[in-house]
């Protein structure tokens, strides 16, 4: 039987994704409400997702679409963030950003359409954000806790876990910009390979930095200029297999560095889309299956 589900690696070759089109996600967005940037336009944002959506399918993966409905649901674009997905089924996460509290839901719906089970749902007080949720290797999860994911909800996900041999360790975020804008753990480090991974090591936090260095992953330095101008964006990049990577355009020296590091990066134009919205390629995936 093909397996159908199952991720506990953030860099094998991606097989199914689950995504939903900025196009009906973000077609009535008020900017101001959804904390957007002043590039932010949603028909040249909807043609940015459609190509990155072409990249993806470029690699092979097989793109899972979430509901087309009007439901003015701008943010569930970002399709990383309700949900994490394991070799055991999926977990539906609580969002810490108030506007985003029904997305788990539609991930939830989706996953039952596909027959995906449910491994566990993070309850209030709990709150996580996959895009704090960083797969070490298949058997360690490591969590930012920060101003979206709490400590009950990093509790309750070690609780969900520990039964199949999965530890969770929590990494304290800094709050950077503030409460209101959004650093996540990947804001910080992005999965180049399973021994490779791009980074800004002034905001890693040190315990997990330590950890990655004893595990032997080899850490890329994205460009710090390029990391301030762009709010860490230029760091946010999709694996769709190891060193084959999809990255926003604009930032030279950081794909240099992945290039020098011998990752393949395709690119896409991504100012109204990924910049202007706070987040980027990872952020507008959520991996189904990596094998």
């Amino acid at each position: 039987m093909t397996k159908a589900y199952g991720s506990q690696s953030m860099a094998g070759p991606l097989k199914r994704v689950l995504m939903r089109r900025a196009s009906s996600a973000m077609r009535r967005a008020d900017a101001r409400q959804w904390h957007y940037g002043p590039g932010f336009d949603p028909d040249r944002a909807a043609s940015q997702h459609d190509a990155l959506a072409a990249l993806v399918a470029a690699s092979g993966a097989e793109i899972e679409w979430l509901t087309d409905e009007d439901d003015g649901l701008a943010d569930s674009v970002f399709t990383h963030d309700p949900s994490l997905m394991s070799d055991h089924g999926a977990i539906l996460l609580s969002m810490g950003k108030a506007l985003r509290a029904s997305e788990p839901a539609l991930h939830g719906a989706a996953f039952t359409r596909m027959g995906i089970p449910t491994l566990g749902r993070i309850e209030a007080p709990g709150t996580v954000e996959g895009g704090d949720c960083v797969w070490v290797d298949a058997r360690t999860l490591a969590v930012g806790r920060g101003v979206r994911t709490n400590e009950a909800g990093i509790r309750q996900l070690a609780d969900m876990l520990a039964p199949h041999g999965i530890s969770v360790h929590g990494f304290d975020l800094p709050l950077w910009h503030g409460e209101d804008a959004c650093l996540h753990l990947m804001s910080v480090i992005s999965p180049l390979a399973d021994n490779m991974a791009l980074v800004h090591t002034p905001l890693l936090p040190a315990p997990f930095y330590q950890m990655l260095k004893a595990r032997g992953i080899r850490l890329v330095a994205g460009d710090p200029d390029e990391f301030i101008a762009s709010s860490g964006l230029n760091l946010n990049v999709l694996p769709t297999a190891p060193r084959e990577v999809i990255a926003i355009s604009g930032f030279p020296k950081t794909i240099a560095a992945m290039e020098a590091a011998g990752c393949k990066v395709s690119t896409f134009e991504a100012d109204a889309l990924c910049i202007a919205c706070e987040g980027g390629p990872t952020c507008l995936t959520r991996p189904i299956l990596r094998s």
